[in-house]
């Protein structure tokens, strides 16, 4: 009888072993199922940007959505490409990078094709923007994207660009012309100033600041925003609200980790991406208003242009439409128009 209790003893205590290791490894795979993927997500602008903003809202919403499963870190004032916008879309195509939020006024440095949204005076307000963007225009803009490497996930903004300088109100094409304005290094605004008569330098945006303060420019030109999130009030005296140029932000993603990602991941994303730009665009426009204030309550002279004062400044820049017509192609900017 003894020995028969032994027996069951040893039994007992080996298939607890056996449950202990059973239950043991199946803890460690559980906890390997739940270690996240990590992304990097590179963006031009300050963390108090509403592009920083923007991005933080879809890495939350990611995250969220994937169970935990999805991590995306967001890396401000372009910390992974040293402040080289050009080089933080470069290392998203390569893979280097896994999302990034970069204005379409960049992305023309790689094919002059995407300054189309930018064109001088194109489209004129928000709403426009908006029916274009969601429409057969940025249809086509996100196949410009994929033959690039890049999924476009969703349309952000800048917004419409304005003109700030320390030297003179801007009110005509004679106030700008001989001033010094930093302009991004692409080809169609090195264009639009040279026609306006004005004195264009392309510049990293990371040095902008510096140079302002130093004087070894005059002026330079983006949206509220980045003026404010930058500080660029604190270096200039005058600002011309104009709205003539409008600045697109892409939400991309390296194509063939995009590619490579099961079809409910891609579709989670995708629709992530869209309400964090919708909640981008949102407190972008809602800050402009207030932004202004800033301006004036820094000791910044505001001035709003006309409708009749925009259309001399019009009537200079027709030679770029001229002139990019045959590089973009009438069909492509028919769509924006």
């Amino acid at each position: 009888m003894k020995k028969f209790f032994l027996v069951l003893l040893v039994i007992f205590l080996s298939v607890s072993l056996v449950m202990i290791g059973c239950n043991k490894q199946a803890g460690e795979q559980k906890k390997e199922e739940v270690k996240p993927v990590e992304y990097k997500m590179s963006v031009t602008t300050a963390d108090t940007s509403t592009w920083t903003l923007g991005a933080k809202k879809f890495a939350e919403l990611v995250k969220e959505r994937s169970g935990g499963k999805i991590e995306i870190k967001v890396f401000p004032n372009e910390q992974l490409s040293g402040g080289n916008q050009a080089k933080g879309i470069e290392m998203l195509q390569t893979g280097a990078t896994d999302f990034s939020l970069h204005s379409n006024i960049i992305y023309s440095v790689i094919d002059q094709k995407f300054g189309v949204i930018s064109l001088p005076w194109l489209m004129p307000d928000e709403a426009t923007v908006d029916a274009k963007l969601s429409g057969a225009a940025g249809k086509k803009f996100n196949e410009m994207l994929r033959e690039k490497g890049v999924e476009g996930l969703a349309f952000g903004e800048n917004g419409f660009r304005q003109l700030t300088n320390s030297k003179r109100e801007v009110k005509t094409p004679a106030d700008i012309a001989g001033l010094k304005i930093r302009i991004p290094g692409i080809k169609m605004y090195t264009s639009l100033y040279k026609a306006l008569g004005a004195d264009p330098t392309a510049m990293n945006f990371a040095e902008v600041f510096t140079a302002l303060q130093q004087g070894t420019i005059d002026g330079q030109e983006n949206p509220t925003d980045v003026i404010t999130s930058s500080k660029l009030y604190e270096v200039q005296k005058y600002i011309s609200l104009w709205n003539y140029s409008y600045d697109a932000l892409i939400l991309g993603m390296n194509k063939a980790k995009f590619d490579a990602l099961d079809k409910a991941t891609q579709d989670m994303l995708r629709k992530a991406a869209e309400e964090a730009m919708v909640y981008q665009r949102k407190i972008n426009r809602d800050k402009v208003a207030e932004q202004v204030q800033l301006f004036k309550d820094k000791g910044l002279k505001v001035t709003t242009l006309t409708p009749d004062e925009i259309k001399a400044f019009q009537e200079k820049v027709k030679p770029v439409y001229a002139e990019y017509e045959p590089i973009i192609g009438k069909d492509v900017i028919d769509l924006f128009r």
